[in-house]
Protein backbone atom coordinates (compact mmCIF):
# COMPACT_ATOMS: atom_id res chain seq x y z
CA UNK A 1 0.00 0.00 0.00
CA UNK A 2 1.12 3.71 -0.44
CA UNK A 3 2.41 5.87 2.12
CA UNK A 4 -0.12 8.73 1.68
CA UNK A 5 -2.97 6.01 2.85
CA UNK A 6 -1.33 4.71 5.98
CA UNK A 7 -1.03 8.18 7.06
CA UNK A 8 -4.67 8.77 5.70
CA UNK A 9 -5.60 5.91 7.77
CA UNK A 10 -4.06 6.85 10.67
CA UNK A 11 -5.06 10.49 10.68
CA UNK A 12 -8.92 9.59 10.03
CA UNK A 13 -8.14 6.70 13.30
CA UNK A 14 -6.55 8.99 15.62
CA UNK A 15 -9.88 11.18 14.68
CA UNK A 16 -13.21 8.84 15.54
CA UNK A 17 -10.61 7.72 18.49
CA UNK A 18 -10.46 11.57 19.99
CA UNK A 19 -14.66 12.00 19.23
CA UNK A 20 -15.13 8.05 21.08
CA UNK A 21 -13.20 9.63 24.00
CA UNK A 22 -14.43 13.30 24.19
CA UNK A 23 -17.88 11.97 23.47
CA UNK A 24 -17.33 9.43 26.30
CA UNK A 25 -15.94 12.21 28.64
CA UNK A 26 -18.75 14.53 27.87
CA UNK A 27 -21.58 12.03 28.40
CA UNK A 28 -19.79 11.31 32.40
CA UNK A 29 -19.56 15.05 32.78
CA UNK A 30 -23.06 15.86 31.59
CA UNK A 31 -24.21 13.08 33.87
CA UNK A 32 -22.11 14.41 36.60
CA UNK A 33 -24.00 17.86 36.17
CA UNK A 34 -27.40 16.40 35.99
CA UNK A 35 -26.45 14.26 39.42
CA UNK A 36 -25.71 17.85 41.40
CA UNK A 37 -29.26 19.17 39.63
CA UNK A 38 -30.98 16.08 41.35
CA UNK A 39 -29.23 16.70 44.90
CA UNK A 40 -30.54 20.67 44.33
CA UNK A 41 -34.07 19.39 43.97
CA UNK A 42 -33.28 16.43 46.66
CA UNK A 43 -32.92 19.46 49.45
CA UNK A 44 -35.29 21.80 47.72
CA UNK A 45 -37.63 18.81 48.48
CA UNK A 46 -36.53 18.12 51.94
CA UNK A 47 -36.94 21.66 52.92
CA UNK A 48 -40.67 21.83 51.06
CA UNK A 49 -40.91 18.80 53.49
CA UNK A 50 -40.29 20.69 56.76
CA UNK A 51 -42.23 23.53 55.68
CA UNK A 52 -45.46 22.17 56.74
CA UNK A 53 -44.47 20.89 60.25
CA UNK A 54 -43.23 24.20 60.57
CA UNK A 55 -46.24 26.27 59.34
CA UNK A 56 -48.36 23.67 61.59
CA UNK A 57 -46.60 24.63 64.44
CA UNK A 58 -46.51 28.41 64.18
CA UNK A 59 -50.38 28.02 63.70
CA UNK A 60 -51.17 26.86 67.12
CA UNK A 61 -49.21 30.35 68.17
CA UNK A 62 -50.35 33.25 65.80
CA UNK A 63 -53.68 31.70 63.93
CA UNK A 64 -54.20 35.24 63.45
CA UNK A 65 -50.94 35.87 61.37
CA UNK A 66 -52.72 34.02 58.25
CA UNK A 67 -51.63 36.54 55.67
CA UNK A 68 -47.73 34.93 56.42
CA UNK A 69 -48.70 31.45 56.88
CA UNK A 70 -50.45 31.74 53.37
CA UNK A 71 -47.57 33.52 51.78
CA UNK A 72 -45.59 30.48 52.96
CA UNK A 73 -47.60 27.77 51.64
CA UNK A 74 -48.06 29.44 48.54
CA UNK A 75 -44.86 30.26 47.51
CA UNK A 76 -44.18 26.34 48.60
CA UNK A 77 -46.34 25.40 46.27
CA UNK A 78 -44.62 27.64 43.40
CA UNK A 79 -41.41 25.96 43.88
CA UNK A 80 -43.36 22.60 43.73
CA UNK A 81 -44.51 23.51 40.20
CA UNK A 82 -40.90 25.40 39.10
CA UNK A 83 -38.83 24.04 36.24
CA UNK A 84 -34.81 24.62 35.74
CA UNK A 85 -32.33 26.31 37.59
CA UNK A 86 -34.06 29.73 36.84
CA UNK A 87 -37.44 28.88 37.31
CA UNK A 88 -36.65 27.32 40.97
CA UNK A 89 -33.90 29.76 41.63
CA UNK A 90 -37.30 32.49 41.42
CA UNK A 91 -39.32 30.28 43.07
CA UNK A 92 -36.98 29.40 46.44
CA UNK A 93 -36.22 33.37 46.54
CA UNK A 94 -39.66 34.08 47.31
CA UNK A 95 -39.93 31.02 49.88
CA UNK A 96 -36.81 32.17 51.72
CA UNK A 97 -38.72 35.87 51.44
CA UNK A 98 -41.73 34.30 53.04
CA UNK A 99 -40.22 32.36 55.44
CA UNK A 100 -38.42 35.44 56.67
CA UNK A 101 -41.99 37.21 56.89
CA UNK A 102 -42.69 33.86 59.28
CA UNK A 103 -39.64 34.30 61.43
CA UNK A 104 -40.60 38.05 62.04
CA UNK A 105 -43.93 36.64 63.33
CA UNK A 106 -41.82 34.02 65.51
CA UNK A 107 -40.19 36.98 66.85
CA UNK A 108 -43.46 38.30 68.53
CA UNK A 109 -44.60 35.15 70.00
CA UNK A 110 -41.44 34.07 73.01
CA UNK A 111 -43.45 31.27 73.95
CA UNK A 112 -43.26 29.53 70.55
CA UNK A 113 -39.18 29.98 70.27
CA UNK A 114 -39.14 28.37 73.60
CA UNK A 115 -41.42 25.14 71.97
CA UNK A 116 -39.17 22.41 71.77
CA UNK A 117 -40.98 21.16 68.42
CA UNK A 118 -40.00 24.17 66.94
CA UNK A 119 -36.95 24.67 67.67
CA UNK A 120 -36.29 21.06 66.57
CA UNK A 121 -37.93 22.20 63.06
CA UNK A 122 -36.16 25.33 63.15
CA UNK A 123 -32.35 23.00 63.47
CA UNK A 124 -34.02 21.08 60.60
CA UNK A 125 -34.75 23.92 58.30
CA UNK A 126 -30.92 25.03 59.05
CA UNK A 127 -29.21 22.62 58.31
CA UNK A 128 -31.33 22.02 55.27
CA UNK A 129 -30.67 25.80 54.26
CA UNK A 130 -27.10 24.54 54.38
CA UNK A 131 -27.22 20.98 52.44
CA UNK A 132 -29.20 24.22 49.80
CA UNK A 133 -26.21 25.81 50.19
CA UNK A 134 -23.73 23.50 49.60
CA UNK A 135 -25.63 21.78 46.73
CA UNK A 136 -26.06 24.80 44.73
CA UNK A 137 -22.75 25.06 45.14
CA UNK A 138 -21.21 21.68 43.95
CA UNK A 139 -24.07 22.43 40.97
CA UNK A 140 -22.34 25.46 39.35
CA UNK A 141 -19.02 24.02 40.42
CA UNK A 142 -20.10 21.23 37.62
CA UNK A 143 -21.62 23.44 35.04
CA UNK A 144 -18.85 25.31 34.81
CA UNK A 145 -16.39 22.30 34.64
CA UNK A 146 -18.79 21.13 31.77
CA UNK A 147 -19.25 24.25 30.06
CA UNK A 148 -15.41 24.74 29.73
CA UNK A 149 -15.06 21.34 28.25
CA UNK A 150 -17.58 21.72 25.29
CA UNK A 151 -15.96 25.13 24.80
CA UNK A 152 -12.47 24.07 24.54
CA UNK A 153 -10.22 22.34 21.74
CA UNK A 154 -10.53 19.89 20.20
CA UNK A 155 -13.86 18.87 22.20
CA UNK A 156 -15.51 21.74 21.11
CA UNK A 157 -15.45 20.68 17.76
CA UNK A 158 -17.43 17.42 18.09
CA UNK A 159 -19.94 18.72 21.33
CA UNK A 160 -22.17 20.97 19.04
CA UNK A 161 -22.31 17.53 16.71
CA UNK A 162 -23.10 15.68 19.63
CA UNK A 163 -25.89 17.73 20.73
CA UNK A 164 -24.21 18.89 23.98
CA UNK A 165 -24.66 22.82 24.89
CA UNK A 166 -23.99 24.71 27.49
CA UNK A 167 -25.57 24.18 30.86
CA UNK A 168 -27.34 27.13 32.74
CA UNK A 169 -25.84 28.25 36.35
CA UNK A 170 -28.07 27.63 39.17
CA UNK A 171 -28.67 31.86 40.26
CA UNK A 172 -30.45 34.06 42.51
CA UNK A 173 -33.28 35.60 41.45
CA UNK A 174 -32.51 39.61 40.65
CA UNK A 175 -32.90 41.51 43.78
CA UNK A 176 -31.77 38.79 45.99
CA UNK A 177 -28.62 40.17 47.66
CA UNK A 178 -30.83 43.07 49.13
CA UNK A 179 -31.00 42.51 52.63
CA UNK A 180 -35.14 42.13 53.07
CA UNK A 181 -36.55 44.91 55.18
CA UNK A 182 -38.37 44.17 58.22
CA UNK A 183 -40.79 47.11 59.76
CA UNK A 184 -43.35 46.10 63.12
Amino acid sequence: MNKTIWVIIVIVGALLVSAVFNYNTLVSINENVNGKWSQIENQLQRRADLIPNLVTTVKGYAAHEQQAIQAVADARAKLAGAEGPAGKAQADNELNSALSRLLVVVENYPNLKADQNFRALMDELSGTENRIAVARKDYNDAVQGYNVKIRSLPTSLFAGMMGFGPKEYFQAAAGAEQVPQVNF
